[in-house]
């Protein structure tokens, strides 16, 4: 979606000037893994319109390969407004419905588009779009199944897009469809029942997950394994600007860890410095480290090296 913010402390419904940007869960994981050093392509469909056309030049921008993505004439790109504070309730208004990534279908999936793909990232909003992008998510999950490809998933829940049961019968079933899953601790309550910890090892045993990152309420995370292993992560401590994109942030830095066979606690650790990263900046991506800036910083939170670049 193109992304207006307005001005940082000013409500929404006071706001006059805003900053222009590009947001949305796949999109800010696939600009957060390509400035980590990664090749990354977005698929998605956009309006054939000024603010598609903004959104993929950004995207092109970050290095990330958009050639297949698709426009739509007949439908716009879809708009999110939002304000920004650090102490206050943050007011996000989307607007989606009947956007040309609501009309997504799996005739739009072109056959080639997880050509040399290692892994694909999915999030559950996207499903829940319509009845059409669920079918282009289940088929596109699928086809990656069967070319080996691994697939890793962030439920990403939005109470605007549906009650807890819609999202419980949508989502809850691809939980078990895939090989990674990234998950808020309310978000596993909600989808799987009972406790977070509970579900996480219930996805191992029972679905065909081998690894369960479950973010906390307290900004912790912990990842569980399929050899039925535990590591756990603190947040660092950093003044927040604003909070949102900080999920999308750490599922970059840990997918970039797992795209490099970096160890559980070292990829924990690393989620948590890029997650930490964004939040002390306005917007979901200005914030967004390359690899050498995540290890710099990470260095200054574990081992207290000097801050200033000299």
């Amino acid at each position: 979606m193109l992304l207006m913010l307005a001005e940082p402390g000013v409500p929404l419904e006071r706001a006059v000037a805003y900053r222009r940007s590009v947001a949305g869960a796949e999109s800010n994981v696939a600009t957060g893994l390509s400035r980590l050093g990664h090749q990354v392509r977005w698929l998605g469909r956009l309006g054939a319109d000024p603010a598609g056309a903004a959104v993929l030049r950004e995207l092109r921008a970050e290095g990330v390969d958009v050639s297949h993505v698709g426009t739509d004439s007949e439908a716009p790109t879809g708009l999110l407004l939002r304000d920004s504070h650090p102490e206050r309730a943050i007011d996000v208004q989307y607007y989606r419905a009947g956007s040309a990534a609501s009309r997504l279908a799996p005739e739009h999936l072109s056959e080639d588009a997880l050509t040399g793909a290692r892994l694909l990232h999915v999030s559950g909003i996207t499903a829940m779009l319509s009845r059409s992008a669920a079918e282009a998510t289940r088929v596109l999950i699928e086809r990656a199944v069967d070319a080996g490809v691994t697939v890793s998933f962030d439920p990403n829940v939005r109470r605007k897009l549906g009650s807890g049961h819609e999202w419980i019968r949508a989502i809850g079933p691809l939980l078990r469809e895939v090989d990674l899953v990234l998950a808020g601790e309310d978000e596993m309550e909600l989808l799987l029942g009972g406790g977070a910890d509970e579900g996480a090892r219930a996805l191992l045993e029972l679905g065909r997950a081998g690894a369960v990152v479950i973010k906390r309420r307290d900004r912790s995370a912990s990842t569980f394994s399929a050899s039925g292993q535990r590591w756990d992560q603190q947040p660092f401590a950093v003044r927040a600007a604003d909070p949102v994109g900080a999920g999308d942030a750490f599922a970059a830095g840990w997918l970039s860890a797992w795209l490099r066979g970096v160890a559980p606690q070292r990829a924990l650790a690393e989620a948590a410095c890029v997650a930490a990263m964004v939040v002390q900046v306005p917007s979901d991506t200005d914030g967004l480290p390359t690899a050498e800036s995540r290890d710099r910083t990470l260095a200054t939170h574990q081992e207290g090296t000097d801050v200033v670049r000299r």
